[in-house]
């Protein structure tokens, strides 16, 4: 079966809704001039393929009223006003949230009002009314607490109203809306915590929070914290400019965050107004959900709210084929792109493994730490945590036994950056030539290298791979130490490592955590942080510009090159991409596939983490990033899981994951990838 192109461009095949945060500009309880501004908006937020856009607070009526609520002709005005945006926009396509004071049975309600394609679906009332500082709702509304199965008439007809009301989309799953007002999420309580619970992964907020100094953050704050807590998106739209200004002023702020992290805001202040777009990951925010075992706990506590929550189910009809990403995808899911942040990440990253390193060293009572120096990435990194954890330990340096151990392959400048390392450093430094032991065995086995013929196959590699770690841990034997593992997460996740005695296997395995390129960051803020010195930080500035090699199998005799890594196994760069979203997400590959396509598919489009080289910006082509992906579903379910079930202990470092079979990853060991393949053939064209 052929893959469709166009079904694999659109957003909602997999699993992604656009959302909208609205400022319209507001007036003072002109509705004419509200209900033309929404219309406008509304119009806007079609015409850019938004699934849902969530307005304002009372956006219709308008807020600052004060006593002019209670007048029956504004009261009119805005029950008519919903009615007449409904017809209005009656052949857009999202589902709207509009904000209006309602009169339900002798009391006035502050709503949110769900429209979709011309009905009127639902009323939501707001819970929590504040009636302190500038605020005196509860002069002019009623709350909606503990309202459930009534109904309101509008526009001739009844309509769902109460705080239990949820809207699905019956095509495309997982869009399903949760709505409340303001104070609503300033509460203790917020009725989205228990929305969420009852099933909606997308929660909005209609509000209109006036600006003091300090507020913005709080909202985002909040926002933040909602959608993490609740593994969903949020969407916060607070009132803007046009409002009255008699005692507070109003900015306009939108927010749209994914399990705490914002990936949208609006431009505050803006006079005009307009709409805040961005992409949110349904199918992500519901393999959260499966994996947080405390979510469903929650909702048991909480009696099974989806058992009282009516679900209003209308038809969204997605916009087909590609419409573009409103969402920006990180090239590299362990590394942040703001500096900030990511030195934030690096430093904590850096002291995890130093801490667990000394922690280890402490309990083993351990006279020394043996480790295998190549002049690598992976040593390297392993190698400066040790120094930074005998320091931490009030230890010599010197209790750190590095050797090199050169093969039939190693290169000169490889081994010349580990001895220059070393004694950077102030480690132990001794040198064991692999290859007369090499050798022999190869000749014992009948290999026909030990014949003196040029065959570089597995065997040949493993050898000289496993009688480094067979040397490492009898050095360790024999003064008393313990063999610090060097292979990263990447490594691993590829069963990139020789098995049992070989790089697999170690007594502390304290970089098993940590994807390559995070080590290429970290390496980085070491330097740029000097957490040595300036003969180190040079040393680690040339170990960074080499390219990765096993170095096992001799450059080729024509060219001079040498073996490639990357060439084997594909760019770091993409298997981490993949790791990270088939470890912490669990997503298909071919929602894997598109995502990769969107972050590395133009390299001068997107974000770059600040120090990442100008001259390593790289883009990929779908059919690269599919080549490479259908070879990491091979190694990663069907022929790797083995070495990982027998992973050394070592530390978790990063919240996208790691592999420990003790931990984040439990699989079985005889696994086949045949129901991943089978899904990257049917959908990746």
């Amino acid at each position: 079966m052929t893959a469709d192109p166009a079904a694999f461009a659109s957003i909602h095949r997999h699993g992604i809704a656009r959302v909208a945060a609205a400022t319209p500009r507001a007036s003072v309880g002109d509705v004419e001039a509200n209900l033309a501004a929404a219309v406008a908006l509304a119009k806007d937020a079609d015409a850019r393929g938004v699934d849902l856009v969530v307005f304002p607070e009372l956006n219709l009526t308008s807020y600052a009223l004060d006593d002019l609520h209670l007048q029956t002709a504004q009261q009119r005005a805005s029950a008519a006003a919903v009615v007449a945006f409904a017809e209005a926009t009656r052949d857009l396509a999202p589902l709207m949230l509009v904000g209006a004071a309602l009169v339900r049975e002798g009391r006035l309600y502050n709503c949110a009002v769900a429209v979709a394609r011309g009905a009127i679906l639902g009323v939501v009332p707001k819970t929590f009314l504040p009636n302190y500082r500038e605020y005196y709702e509860k002069r002019w509304f009623a709350s909606g607490m503990g309202l459930a199965g009534l109904s309101i008439r509008l526009g001739g007809a009844d309509v769902p109203f109460g705080t239990d009301l949820l809207f699905a989309a019956d095509d495309l799953p997982g869009f399903v809306v949760h709505a409340e007002i303001c104070e609503d999420y300033w509460a203790p309580t917020p009725p989205s915590t228990v929305g969420a619970l009852a099933g909606a992964l997308v929660c909005c907020n209609l509000s209109a929070s006036n600006i003091v100094i300090g507020k913005a953050r709080e909202r985002d704050l909040l926002a933040a914290a909602q959608s993490a807590r609740l593994s969903c998106a949020y969407v916060y739209s607070a009132a803007g400019p046009g409002e009255s200004t008699t005692d507070v002023a109003w900015d306009g702020q939108g927010l749209i965050h994914e399990l705490g992290e914002r990936i949208a805001q609006s431009d505050r202040f803006a006079r005009d107004g307009g709409i805040t777009v961005a992409d949110v990951d349904l199918e992500r925010l519901a393999q959260e959900r499966l994996r947080n075992g405390t979510f469903n706990d929650a909702a048991i506590l909480a009696g099974h709210p989806e058992t009282r929550f009516r679900r209003i189910v209308f038809a969204l009809r997605p916009v087909p084929g590609d419409i573009g990403l409103e969402r920006r995808i990180r090239r590299f899911p362990f590394v942040p792109n703001d500096p900030a942040r990511r030195d934030e990440d690096c430093y904590e990253a850096f002291n995890i493994q130093v801490e667990a390193l000394a922690k280890r060293l402490d309990a083993a009572r351990a006279k020394t730490l043996v480790i295998g120096v190549s002049g690598g990435l992976d040593s390297t990194h392993a190698l400066i945590v040790a120094a930074k954890a005998m320091d931490r330990l009030g230890r010599p340096r010197t209790d750190i036994l590095g050797f090199t151990l050169p093969g039939f392959a190693t290169g000169d400048t490889t081994k010349g950056n580990a001895w220059a390392l070393m004694r950077a450093l102030g480690t132990g430094a001794e040198e064991i030539d692999i290859r007369p032991a090499a050798q022999r065995m190869l000749e014992d086995m009948g290999h026909p290298f030990g014949r003196g013929e040029p065959v570089y196959d597995v065997t040949f590699e493993n050898v000289q791979a496993g009688l480094r770690t067979d040397y490492l841990f009898r050095l360790a034997n024999q003064r008393g130490g313990l063999v610090l593992g060097t292979g990263d997460l990447s490594e691993l996740a590829l069963g990139w490592c020789t098995y049992g005695v070989g790089d697999q296997m170690s007594h502390y395995a304290v970089n098993a955590g940590v994807p390559k390129t995070l080590i290429q960051f970290l390496i980085r803020w070491c330097i740029r942080t000097d957490q040595y010195d300036d003969a180190t930080n040079r040393i680690l500035d040339d170990i960074l510009a080499q390219e990765i090699s096993p170095e096992l199998i001799p450059a080729d005799a024509d060219t001079g090159a040498m073996q490639s890594t990357e060439q084997l196994i594909g760019p770091y760069a993409l298997n981490d991409f993949f790791a990270h979203y088939v470890i912490r997400h669990g997503l298909a590959p071919s929602k894997i596939a598109f995502l990769a396509w969107h972050a590395w598919r133009d390299a001068s489009a997107g974000a770059w983490p600040a120090d990442y080289p100008a001259d390593a910006r790289t883009a990929y082509d779908l059919p690269t990033i599919r080549h490479w992906l259908e070879r990491f579903i091979v190694r990663f379910f069907q022929t790797s899981q083995f070495k990982r079930s027998a992973l050394p202990n070592g530390p978790k470092v990063s919240a996208g994951g790691a592999l420990s079979p003790r931990g984040d990853w439990r699989a079985p060991s005889d696994g086949t990838a045949a129901v991943w393949l089978a899904e990257l053939c049917a959908n990746v064209p």
